[in-house]
């Protein structure tokens, strides 16, 4: 079983990150020694620097450790390992860097050292992913598997199976299902149910697995207790999959009530004050840059709506922001000038009369919204976050669509989440809500750039704008 051969790779992966270290730190001291300047590195003999490698190795080793490189996780994605990986080099970098200082050792070559580090990311990044692709190619012919046992047939039983059977390359086998509702023999694709919970000893004995997971159904929560006995007896790691996960976020943290353990419904990153910081920095930085980049194509739009049509250069409408406080939001105008009455109608439709033509353009280019860096700088919206709406749909979708209004615990933002995957102008909300609520729970500096970089080459023009 897997389990056996787990420790075995953690060392394997141990020692590929230590050659990788080692690799890297001597082409560094290569490079600036001989290909440089050998002034970099010649104050300090070679041994000095050889007899360094002896402590940065294993303490780089025992960064990535407390970085979590070394935890199995299967389904890791490549973007949080190579976080991890920056991180402890950065780390590793400044721990280095403050050792030099209270040694007062100024002739160690701060080069060497840049160099050592961007290689070491590179390089053990490299590696990883090399090892990564390996494994999933290993597990695809049918080796290198984690055998599961289901305790419970529900909904939640589905959606793992049906992740399990969708990501081949995770290495998961789920051998069968106990339950006591649904009947032996029963298959939900290509898994069977074997028997009934009651059973569950029995049947582990004969299968060894590696990993049992509970998925009962909320109705069966009342067996938890005895379920959760009869799997720490047999030994076997155990985990827990709840059925309703349409409650709970993907990313829930839990609180220490002296020993009672507290779930928090709702995890937002953003509530983080440190969080909130970096990314109100980011706006206010990133909102200047943006009105210095774009002001001569605002000016020309500006004359052009001047010339082309009477009535006000910006837009104002009120929308919902920020816990649900409503704010005035800025848009070039890009229609003929209306009655409250009219404004208020609904959506622009598809050749609406009342879009000028210059509005067709501005609109289809989204060049309309950008007076809207200025509700950025005001501290209205961010650069990234979930679109506004106006208060009459607010009310609209709030009755309609689970969990809608938890959008407003975050600034609402110029591009976003949903409007990089397709979903702006007359799309599907309950799917553009499903990316906000992702946005929300997920946030962080990485996906903010990621999401802004996306929205250059896919997030200005909107063929779903009228």
């Amino acid at each position: 079983m897997i389990k056996d051969n787990q420790k075995y790779f953690n060392r394997l992966q141990v020692i590929l990150d230590g050659m990788v270290i080692v690799v890297s730190y001597l082409i560094a001291w290569y490079v600036m020694m001989v290909r440089v300047s050998e002034r970099e590195v010649g104050v300090l003999p070679p041994e000095f620097y050889m007899m360094a490698l002896v402590f940065v190795t294993p303490f780089f080793l025992v960064l990535y450790y407390a970085c979590s490189l070394y935890t199995p996780k299967r389904v890791q994605g490549r973007r949080l390992e190579g976080s991890n990986i920056v991180k402890a080099n950065v780390l590793g970098g400044l721990t280095f860097m403050a050792m030099l200082y209270l040694l007062r050792q100024g002739d160690v070559s701060r080069r060497l050292v840049a160099l050592f580090l961007i290689l070491n990311v590179t390089l053990t990044f490299l590696e990883r992913n090399a090892v990564r692709m390996v494994l999933m190619n290993v597990r695809r012919i049918g080796l290198n598997l984690k055998h599961v046992i289901l305790v419970g047939y529900s909904r939640a039983a589905e959606q793992y199976i049906d992740r399990i059977v969708q990501n081949p390359q995770w290495g998961y086998k789920v051998m069968g299902i106990l339950d006591d509702n649904v009947p032996p023999g029963t298959v939900y694709r290509g898994i069977e149910v074997l028997s009934f919970t009651g059973s569950l000893g029995s049947i582990l004995e004969g299968n060894h697995p590696d990993e049992i997971a509970i998925t009962l159904g909320l109705n069966e929560y009342d067996k938890l207790e005895r379920i959760v006995a009869m799997c720490e007896k047999s030994g076997v790691h155990t985990k827990f999959i709840p059925d309703y996960s349409k409650i709970i976020p993907t990313k829930p943290y839990t609180e220490d009530l002296l020993g009672l353990p507290v779930v928090n419904i709702r995890h937002v990153p953003l509530s983080n004050t440190f969080h909130m910081m970096v990314k109100r920095v980011m706006d206010i930085v990133g909102s200047i840059c943006c009105i210095v980049l774009f002001s001569p194509l605002m000016i020309l739009t500006a004359i052009l709506i001047k010339a082309t049509s009477k009535g006000p250069l910006i837009f104002k409408q009120e929308r919902v922001g920020l816990h649900n406080r409503p704010f005035q939001m800025y848009k070039f105008r890009s229609m003929e000038v209306q009655t409250k009455k009219e404004e208020s109608k609904g959506w622009t439709v598809k050749n609406d009369p009342r879009v000028t033509r210059i509005g067709k353009i501005i609109r289809k280019t989204s060049i309309d919204e950008l007076p809207q860096l200025f509700n950025v700088l005001k501290g209205d919206m961010s650069l990234v976050g979930p679109r506004p709406e106006r208060p009459q749909f607010v009310e609209k979708f709030r009755e309609e669509i689970p969990r809608y209004m938890i959008k407003h615990q975050v600034r609402p933002g110029m591009t976003g989440w949903a409007q990089v995957n397709g979903y702006r102008g007359n799309t599907s909300i309950k799917k553009r809500i499903d990316y906000d609520l992702y946005y929300i729970e997920n946030w962080t500096v990485g996906l903010d750039i990621k999401i802004l970089f996306l929205t250059v080459f896919k997030g200005f023009v909107n063929k779903n704008a009228y």
